[in-house]
């Protein structure tokens, strides 16, 4: 299936690993030009040129800015380099984040703003600089990662769950403004992605062994998985299909959506 984001010039934010990374390979694939976005320039450079190889057999190109995306100036940024790069900014993945499990009472007020930062302003001021142009040339996609918790509450990550509801409507907010402009916003609401936030020593994998009493490892992804009908977490390169559909010419009737990508964990049939 021809995706029509040959030549599309991208963003993908979170970009060095994970979800960021497999859909900075999947748009590269299809000839898109991928502006890759991370903080750490170590991991961003070896993944910039995994993209690269992806890219070039399809005709595409993909580069990499090392930036914090929560920076004021950070939408801005991004699209000036896509611009001098690319020439211009097609489509914007927002796709950044970061969690930890721990009590509600054990929550600071630091980590509250820190992820409100994170998950709203910074796709706040992403889109703000993004689309503008986007609506100029009557075409344009949005996907802004999200998550299940943004649809019921996890309490093991009170912060990070009401932010990304908070970001759930946000992508509503700016879908309802500019779907007739061609710029089209939507949502994915990943659950738990065998990946490096979960896998990593110390990551979410193994905070929750601590809730969990689970025993090693291997026990607490059996525990994780046996949450979703599905049986399993989810692979990055799972979630990333979806987010790069939306991004394509193939979903121009997909305006508002928050797509649950969660296995079936979260049972609800809006």
């Amino acid at each position: 299936m021809d995706l029509g984001l040959k030549g599309r010039a991208c963003v993908v934010t979170g970009a060095s690993s994970g979800i960021g990374r497999e859909t900075a390979l999947q748009l590269c694939a299809e000839g898109a030009n991928v502006l890759l976005v991370a903080r750490g320039e170590e991991r961003l450079a070896g993944v910039t040129e995994e993209a690269t190889k992806a890219a070039e057999p399809a005709g595409g190109a993909a580069a990499a800015l090392s930036l914090d995306v929560t920076a004021e100036d950070a939408g801005e940024r991004m699209l000036m380099a896509a611009e001098e790069r690319f020439g211009s900014l097609d489509v914007l993945v927002n796709n950044a984040g970061a969690a930890k499990w721990r009590d509600l009472d054990d929550v600071p007020d630091e980590d509250w703003r820190a992820q409100y930062e994170l998950n709203v302003m910074a796709p706040l001021r992403a889109m703000r600089a993004a689309i503008p142009p986007m609506v100029e040339r009557g075409w344009g996609r949005v996907v802004n990662v999200c998550s299940t918790a943004g649809k019921r509450p996890s309490a093991a990550m009170a912060e990070y769950s009401v932010a990304k509801a908070a970001e759930l409507s946000l992508s509503r907010l700016f879908a309802d403004r500019y779907a007739k402009t061609g710029v089209l916003v939507n949502a994915v609401a990943p659950g738990p992605v065998e990946a490096e936030m979960w896998m990593e020593p110390g990551g979410l994998l193994d905070q929750s062994m601590q809730l969990t009493g689970d025993k090693n490892r291997e026990e607490a992804l059996q525990t994780a998985g046996s949450k979703r009908p599905i049986g399993r977490l989810a692979q990055p390169e799972e979630i990333a299909s979806t987010i790069v559909f939306l991004c394509s010419e193939r979903a121009s009737y997909v305006a508002g959506a928050a797509w649950s990508v969660d296995g079936g964990t979260v049972q609800v049939i809006i």
